[in-house]
C-alpha cells in the first residue's frame, strides 16, 4: 500500500536523519519507530500504527523517553495532515497531550533531554487544529494545547479566538477548561481570561457554562464570589448537564452550606437528579464523619423512592455507613425479599446494608441465598474507583458473619460440596477464612476441597480454623500439594506451604520456599510471616529481619517485619518507635490496609505501645477520614481503622498478661 502525503512538503522529511537506535521507549530500542511513522500515511496500516506508537511512546506514563522527544515533530506533522483519517489524528494529538502533560508533572529525572526545547517548538504547530472541521479534532487539539505551559499567552490567545466561532458544546466546554489551567502560567493574556470567564458565569449564560466557568476560575486561582453563582445554579434544578456531585465540590463552604443543598436535590422531582444527589451526598459522607448525622436521614427516605436503582443506592449508603445505618434496620429487612423489594438487585443491597448494621435479621435471608438457585453476590470483590453499584461480593458481604455461622454453615456447606467452578471454591473458602473456628463444621467439606483446583484456599480455610482442622487434615496430602500445586497458580506452592506449616507445626517446606524471597525487593513481608511463626525458634533471622525494618519507612514491610521481630525476640521495645513512625503521616489521610494492620499489632503489643497513644488519638479525633475518600470502601475502612485504634489504647492502658511487649503464643494466627 503506497503512502499518502500529496503535495506540499514532505512531512516525513529529515526522518530518516534521526538516529533511532539509540532512542528509547517502553519497550527498547526505538528502531521501530520510523516505520510506524511511515505506516500513518497508509490507509489500512494507520490505525494500528498509532495505537503502536501510544502503547511504545507514552505507555503508562510515569516519564518522557527518548523517542518521544524525537518522534513529536512527525507526530504533530501527522495530526495536522489532512490526508490523515481524521480518527487517527485524534489518537495522535491524545497521545501529544499525554506526553506533554507527563512532561509537566513527573520531576525532570524522569524526563529525557531536549523535551522541553521539542515541545515547545511543536505548540505552534498544533494552532491550527483549533479550526479543523472535525470537532473531536478540535476537542483533541485543545486538550494537547491545555498542556502548552511555556507558550500559555500564545495558547490563550488562540483559544479564545475559537471560542468566539465555536458552536459545538463539548469543545466550548474544553476550551473553557483549558482556559482555567493555562490562566495560572500566563502573563499578559492572565487578567484578560479570568475576565472572559467571569463574563461566563453572567445569569444570562447557560446553568452548564457557567458551572464550567466558575470550575475554571478555581484552577486558575481567582478571587471571587464563585459559590453564589454555584449556589444560584443548583438553586435553579436545572445544571445544564454538570453533574451535581462536582457542582457541590465547586461551592466549596461549609459542611452544612453543602448539606442544604444536597438536602434540596434529594428531594428533586427528576430521578436522575435525585440519583446524582446520591451521590454527591455519599461523597460527602466517604469524606466526613460529621457528614452522617447531616446526611444519611435525607439519604434513608430514598429507600422508598419510585426509581428502583434510586432505592438500591440509597440501601447502598446505608449499607456504608454501617451500624450509623441502625436506625433505619428495620425498613432494610423489610426490604430482603420479594414482597418488601420487587427490585432483587435492590434487595440485595438492601440485605447487604441490614447485614453491615449487625442485625441478626441478615442472616435467613442469606441463608436462603446459599440455598438457592439466584445468589445475587458476587464471587470476586471489585475495587474499581467510584460509586459503581453492581454486584457486592459474597466474601466481603458473610465474612463479617461468624456470629451467625449456626444458620449459614448448613447451606453454605451444601453449596462447598457441590462447588461447580474454582470461583465459587474460592469465594466460599474465604468466607470460612474470615470466619476461623467457628467454621469447624465445615472442615469435612474444605478437606475434600483439597483434592480440586480451590485446594490453596480450602488450605488457608483450614488453617484459620485451627486445632480441629489440624486434628482432621490428610497431612500427606497437605505435603504432597505443596510439590505439585494447582496448575497456573504461581503463589500456590508457598501458599499451601505456609497453611501445611500453620496445621502441623512443620515449617520447614514454608522457610524452602520463601527464605530465598527475604533478599529480593518485592514479597519478603510475606517471608517475614512465616519467620514471625516461628517464635523464638527463628532468632538466626533476627538480624536480617532489622535489616528489612530499617528499608521501608511505610507499607507493609514495617507492620509485617515489625512483628515478626516482637515475635522472635520479645523486644517490643526496638519495634514500636518503627510502627508509630509507619503510620504517624496517615494521620492526615490516605491511610490503607497495611495503616490499620500496623495499629492492630500495636494493639496485641499492649502496654509497651504507649508511644503510639498520640497518634491513635489522632485517627479518632479526626472529622476528616483519614483513608482514601470516593468510594464505597472509605466508611468500612475508616470504621475498621477506628475499631483498631479504640481496640490499641484500651491494650496500651490495660496490664499486660504475660509482662508488657510480651508476643502471642505461636499458636496464635491472627497475621
Amino acid at each position: 500500500m503506497s503512502e499518502r502525503h500529496p503535495g506540499g512538503p514532505d512531512p516525513l522529511a529529515g526522518l530518516d536523519d534521526v538516529d533511532w537506535a539509540s532512542h528509547r521507549h517502553a519497550y527498547g530500542p526505538a528502531a521501530d519507530v520510523p516505520g510506524l511513522l511511515r505506516a500513518l500515511y497508509r490507509p489500512d496500516e494507520a490505525a494500528d500504527a498509532a495505537d503502536t506508537l501510544y502503547m511504545s511512546v507514552h505507555h503508562q506514563g510515569g516519564c518522557v523517553a527518548s523517542a518521544a522527544v524525537a518522534a513529536l515533530p512527525f507526530l504533530v506533522r501527522a495530526a495536522t495532515d489532512p490526508s490523515v483519517d481524521a480518527p487517527v489524528r485524534i489518537d495522535l494529538v491524545d497521545l501529544v497531550a499525554c506526553v506533554a502533560a507527563e512532561g509537566n508533572r513527573v520531576e525532570p529525572r524522569w524526563i529525557a533531554p531536549g523535551w522541553a526545547e521539542a515541545w515547545d517548538t511543536a505548540v505552534p504547530g498544533l494552532l491550527p487544529l483549533l479550526h479543523d472541521p472535525e470537532p473531536e479534532v478540535r476537542t483533541a487539539a485543545v486538550g494537547a494545547l491545555e498542556e502548552a505551559h511555556g507558550r500559555a499567552d500564545e495558547a490563550l490567545a488562540a483559544l479564545w479566538t475559537r471560542h468566539a466561532r465555536e458552536t459545538v458544546p463539548e469543545v466550548l466546554g474544553a476550551l473553557v477548561d483549558a482556559a482555567g489551567e493555562l490562566a495560572g502560567h500566563a502573563d499578559r493574556e492572565r487578567e484578560p481570561t479570568l475576565a472572559r470567564l467571569r463574563g461566563l458565569t453572567a445569569p444570562d449564560a447557560g446553568p452548564g457554562e457557567r458551572l464550567r466557568a466558575v470550575a475554571a476560575l478555581r484552577v486558575a486561582g481567582a478571587p471571587g464570589h464563585h459559590a453564589r453563582v454555584v449556589d444560584e445554579v443548583l438553586a435553579g434544578g436545572d445544571l445544564g448537564g454538570y453533574r451535581v456531585a462536582e457542582a457541590v465540590k465547586l461551592l466549596g463552604g461549609t459542611l452544612a452550606e453543602r448539606t442544604g443543598h444536597l438536602t434540596r436535590l434529594l428531594g428533586h422531582p427528576t430521578a436522575s437528579t435525585r440519583r446524582e444527589a446520591l451521590e454527591a451526598a455519599a461523597g460527602e459522607l466517604s469524606r466526613r464523619r460529621s457528614a452522617v448525622p447531616l446526611l444519611l436521614p435525607t439519604a434513608a427516605e430514598l429507600l422508598d423512592d419510585p426509581e428502583p436503582d434510586n432505592r438500591l443506592f440509597a440501601a447502598r449508603v446505608l449499607g456504608m455507613c454501617g451500624t450509623a445505618a441502625l436506625p433505619w434496620a428495620d425498613r432494610l429487612a423489610a426490604m430482603t425479599d420479594d414482597e418488601g423489594e420487587p427490585y432483587l438487585p435492590a434487595q440485595d443491597h438492601a440485605l447487604w446494608a441490614l447485614s453491615r448494621t449487625g442485625d441478626p435479621r441478615c442472616a435467613a435471608p442469606l441463608a436462603r441465598r446459599l440455598g438457592g438457585e439466584r445468589l445475587g453476590f458476587g464471587y470476586f470483590s471489585v475495587h474499581s474507583e467510584g460509586w459503581w453499584t453492581h454486584e457486592l461480593s459474597l466474601s466481603e458481604t458473610l465474612g463479617p458473619l461468624a456470629a451467625h455461622a449456626r444458620v449459614l454453615l448448613p447451606p453454605l456447606r451444601t453449596r462447598l460440596a457441590a462447588v461447580r467452578s474454582v470461583d465459587e471454591a474460592r469465594a466460599l473458602a474465604q468466607v470460612l477464612t474470615a470466619w476461623g473456628p467457628a467454621a469447624a463444621p465445615a472442615v469435612p467439606e474444605l478437606c475434600g476441597l483439597l483434592e480440586t483446583d480451590g485446594a490453596v484456599w480450602a488450605a488457608e480455610a483450614l488453617a484459620a480454623i485451627g486445632p480441629e482442622a489440624a486434628a482432621a487434615v490428610d497431612r500427606d496430602r497437605l505435603r504432597a500439594l505443596i510439590d505439585a500445586p494447582p496448575e497456573g497458580l504461581p503463589f500456590a506452592a508457598r501458599a499451601l506451604a505456609r497453611a501445611y506449616g500453620r496445621l502441623t507445626g512443620d515449617r520447614g517446606p514454608a522457610l524452602a520456599l520463601y527464605l530465598p524471597r527475604l533478599d529480593e525487593p518485592y514479597g519478603n513481608d510475606h517471608t517475614a510471616i512465616v519467620l514471625g511463626e516461628l517464635g523464638p525458634a527463628g532468632a538466626p533471622y533476627a538480624d536480617r529481619l532489622r535489616e528489612l525494618l530499617r528499608s521501608e519507612a511505610t507499607g507493609w514491610v514495617p507492620v509485617r517485619v515489625g512483628e515478626a521481630l516482637w515475635r522472635i525476640t520479645g523486644r517490643a521495645e526496638e519495634v514500636v518507635p518503627v510502627l508509630v513512625a509507619a503510620v504517624e503521616p496517615y494521620t492526615g489521610g490516605g491511610a490503607t490496609r497495611a495503616v490499620t494492620e500496623t495499629v492492630r499489632l500495636l494493639g496485641r503489643i499492649g502496654p509497651a505501645a504507649a508511644p503510639a497513644v498520640p497518634v491513635l488519638r489522632a485517627f479518632l479525633d479526626a472529622d476528616e477520614r483519614p483513608v482514601e475518600h470516593g468510594g464505597w470502601r472509605s466508611v468500612p475502612e475508616d470504621d475498621e481503622l477506628c475499631a483498631a485504634a479504640r481496640a490499641a489504647l484500651r491494650a496500651t492502658a490495660g496490664p499486660a498478661p504475660r509482662g508488657a511487649g510480651t508476643p502471642p503464643d505461636q499458636g496464635d494466627r491472627r497475621m
